[in-house]
C-alpha cells in the first residue's frame, strides 16, 4: 500500500513539477513582452492557454529521462535539493540540445544565452518543486 501511495504522490510532484517549470519559462520567455502582446489585441486567457499547453508539452517531452531520473532517485533514497536542481536543470538543456549535448557548449563562441539561462532554470524550478512535494522523502516507501 506504501508504493502505491507513493507511486500516486510522485505523479502528482511530476506534474507539479512541470507546472512550475512551464510557469518559469513561460514568464521568463514572454514576461517582459506581456503589456506589448496585451496592446495587440491578445486576451489575457489565449496567453494562459499558451501556458497550459507549454506545461503539457514539458510533461509530455520530459516524461521519460524524468522516469529514469525518479526511478534511480527512489532506489537509491536521494533525498538532496542540490540534485534535484542540478538534475531538473540537465534535464532541461539536454532536452533542448539533444544527444549531441557537448558539441552546442563546446567553443568559444557558444556561450550561454538569455533563452538557454530561462530553459535551465525552468528545469531547475521544476525539479525543486518535484523535490518539495516527493524528492525530499524519496525511498521512504521501503521502510528505511
Amino acid at each position: 500500500m506504501a508504493f502505491l501511495a507513493r507511486v500516486f504522490v510522485t505523479v502528482l510532484a511530476y506534474l507539479s513539477g512541470c507546472l512550475a517549470a512551464a510557469i518559469v519559462l513561460f514568464l521568463g520567455t514572454l514576461g517582459s513582452q506581456w503589456d506589448e502582446l496585451a496592446a495587440l489585441g491578445l486576451s489575457p486567457a489565449a496567453l494562459w492557454a499558451v501556458f497550459g499547453v507549454g506545461a503539457a508539452v514539458i510533461a509530455a517531452a520530459a516524461l521519460l529521462p524524468s522516469l529514469l531520473v525518479i526511478a534511480l532517485a527512489e532506489a537509491f533514497a536521494l533525498r538532496s535539493i542540490a540534485v534535484y536542481g542540478a538534475v531538473g536543470g540537465i534535464l532541461a538543456l539536454s532536452l533542448w540540445y539533444g544527444i549531441d549535448f557537448a558539441r552546442h557548449l563546446g567553443g568559444p563562441g557558444n556561450g550561454l544565452a538569455r533563452p538557454h539561462e530561462v530553459l535551465a532554470a525552468s528545469g531547475i524550478a521544476g525539479g525543486l518543486v518535484y523535490w518539495a512535494f516527493a524528492g525530499r522523502k524519496a525511498g521512504s516507501w521501503k521502510g528505511q
